[in-house]
C-alpha cells in the first residue's frame, strides 16, 4: 500500500467518493464522518495521513487539525473546502495542515497531494528510527550504519581479523579505511600490541624511508642519534601504511624486501633488526593501473594485498546518510552545548539526494557546520552548504528516435560505471561482473574503436 490515509468528511456521498478513489490508486482509506469519530480513530489505528474538510458539524476542520498537530505530530494533515479564500488557507497552515486543497476536488492533484504527505510521514519515521538507533549504539563507535554494503566490509574485517596476512583496504577517500585498519587490529589477538600508523603521501622519500625503517647516528645530515624505525616500533601489533599507492618507486623494493625477510636495516647501518607485525595497507588508487603505468611493483602488490577490503562510497549505503547525521550532530552538539537535537524532515531529503564525493568525511563536515549555525532545535535546509542544499542529479538523458545498437549500449554502460567509479578499474569490474582483464580488454576495444572514428 502506498499509506493509510483517513478522510474526514460529513458528506457520506463525497466521503466513499474519495475513499474509493485513493483505493484505486495503492492507498489504504477508510472514511469517519465527524471529527469526533476521527479522533478515536487516530487513538488506535496507524494512519499516515488525515484528509479532513474544512465545515463539519461539531469540531470544525480547522479545530479538528489543531487536536492532531497538538496530539499527532507526526501525522501531516490535508485540508479540504470549497471556499478557497487567502483567509481560510492560512487559518489551515496556522492550524498546523501539511497542505491545503480546495472543491471540486481533481482526482490526480489529490493523489499527488497525498503521496507528498505519505513519504514526508514516512521520512519522519525513519529519521526518528536511525535516530533512536544511534541512541542505543555504542558511543565512539568506529562504523555507524547498517547499509548492506557496510555490513558486507564489517563482516570481511571480523572474518580475517585474526590472521597475521596482509591486508589491503581499498576505497575513496573519507570511506573509513584507516577505521577499518583500527577495527582489524582491535578484533586481533595483536589488539595488546600498539597500533602504528603512517601516511606515505604525508612526507618527503628520505624522511619516510627513515620513518620505517630507522637510521644510524650520522648517517645524514642532523642524524645526532638513532632511530628506531615504524616497523620494529610495531612489534607485537599492527603497522599501518595509508596512502601506499604513494610510495616511491624507489623505496617499494626496500619495503618488498623487509616485507619477505621480516627484518628491516637503518639507513647508514650493517645491522640488520628483526620484526614481528601484521601490515595493512590502504589506498584509494587503482593500483593494478598503477602497475600498468609503471609506477607500482606487481611483486609488492601481490605481497601486500593478500586479503582485500574494499570500503563502499557514502552514496552507496543509502539510508546510512541519515544515520551517521544523526550520529555527527549529537557528538558536535554535546561537544559545543547546542542545544540542536534532530534533523527536519526537508534537510534530511537533501542529504539522501547529495552524492557525498567527500563520503563520510564530507558528511561530517557539512553536519558540524550546519550545527554551527543552527537557529533551532533541528537542522534546517539552510543550515545545509549551499552545494548539498541546492544539489541537482544530473538526468540521464535518452533520446528514444535513435535505434541503439547492442554493442553501443554496452559502451556506454562501461563508461558510465567507469565514471561512476572515479576510473577505478578493480571496483568497476567487480560492479559490471567481470574479471579484470575482460575490462581491460573492452576499454582497449573502445579507444581503438574511437581511433578508428577519428
Amino acid at each position: 500500500m502506498a499509506g493509510r490515509v483517513l478522510v474526514v468528511e460529513d458528506d457520506r456521498a463525497m466521503g466513499v467518493l474519495t475513499v474509493d478513489g485513493l483505493g484505486r490508486h495503492g492507498f489504504s482509506a477508510q472514511w469517519a464522518a465527524t471529527a469526533e469519530q476521527a479522533l478515536g480513530v487516530l487513538e488506535v489505528e496507524p494512519i499516515d495521513v488525515v484528509l479532513t474538510d474544512l465545515n463539519m458539524p461539531g469540531m470544525n476542520g480547522i479545530e479538528f487539525c489543531q487536536w492532531v498537530t497538538m496530539n499527532r505530530p507526526d501525522v501531516p494533515v490535508i485540508m479540504i473546502t470549497a471556499f478557497g479564500t487567502m483567509d481560510t488557507a492560512v487559518a489551515a497552515i496556522r492550524a498546523g495542515a501539511y497542505d491545503f486543497v480546495t472543491k471540486p476536488i481533481h482526482q490526480t492533484a489529490l493523489v499527488l497531494v497525498v503521496e507528498r504527505a505519505t513519504k514526508h510521514r514516512q521520512l519522519r519515521e525513519e529519521v526518528k528510527r536511525l535516530r533512536t538507533e544511534v541512541a542505543a549504539s555504542a558511543q565512539g563507535a568506529d562504523f555507524v550504519g547498517a547499509s548492506p554494503a557496510l555490513l558486507k566490509a564489517l563482516a570481511v574485517i571480523q572474518r580475517v581479523s585474526d590472521s597475521d596476512a596482509a591486508v589491503m583496504i581499498t576505497g575513496e577517500t573519507g570511506t573509513g579505511k584507516e577505521a577499518a585498519a583500527r577495527r582489524l587490529h582491535d578484533l586481533s589477538r595483536r589488539k595488546g600490541g600498539p597500533f602504528v600508523a603512517v601516511n606515505c603521501a604525508a612526507m618527503p622519500e628520505q624522511l619516510l624511508e627513515s620513518e620505517l625503517f630507522g637510521h644510524a647516528k650520522g648517517a645524514f645530515t642532523d642524524a645526532r642519534a638513532p632511530r628506531t624505525g615504524l616497523f620494529p616500533q610495531a612489534n607485537g601489533g599492527t603497522l599501518f601504511l595509508d596512502e601506499i599507492g604513494e610510495l616511491p618507486l624507489s623505496l617499494q623494493p626496500k619495503l618488498l624486501r623487509a616485507l619477505q625477510e621480516r627484518v628491516v636495516r637503518p639507513i647508514g647501518s650493517n645491522a640488520e633488526i628483526p620484526f614481528e607485525a601484521r601490515l595493512v595497507t590502504a589506498t584509494n588508487r587503482d593500483l593494478e593501473a598503477e602497475i600498468e603505468a609503471g609506477r607500482f611493483r606487481e611483486d609488492l602488490f601481490f605481497r601486500i594485498n593478500v586479503i582485500s577490503i574494499d570500503m563502499p562510497p557514502l552514496r552507496l549505503r543509502g539510508n546510512d546518510v541519515l544515520l551517521l547525521a544523526q550520529h555527527f550532530l549529537d557528538t558536535c552538539a554535546s561537544r559545543t552545548s547546542k542545544k540542536v537535537a534532530s534533523i527536519s524532515v526537508a534537510a534530511a531529503q537533501r542529504l539522501l539526494a547529495y552524492n557525498w564525493p567527500g563520503n563520510v568525511r564530507e558528511l561530517q563536515n557539512c553536519v558540524e557546520r550546519a550545527v554551527v549555525f543552527a537557529a533551532f532545535e533541528q537542522l534546517l535546509v539552510d543550515d545545509l552548504p549551499e552545494k548539498v542544499r541546492g544539489y541537482r542529479p544530473t538526468p540521464l538523458a535518452i533520446d528514444a528516435s535513435q535505434i541503439v545498437t547492442l554493442v553501443e549500449n554496452e559502451s556506454h554502460y562501461i563508461q558510465s560505471v567507469m565514471q561512476a567509479t572515479g576510473g577505478n578499474k578493480s571496483l568497476a569490474a567487480r560492479l559490471l561482473g567481470i574479471d579484470r582483464k575482460s575490462l581491460w580488454r573492452r576499454l582497449r576495444s573502445l579507444e581503438d574503436k574511437a581511433t578508428d572514428v577519428s
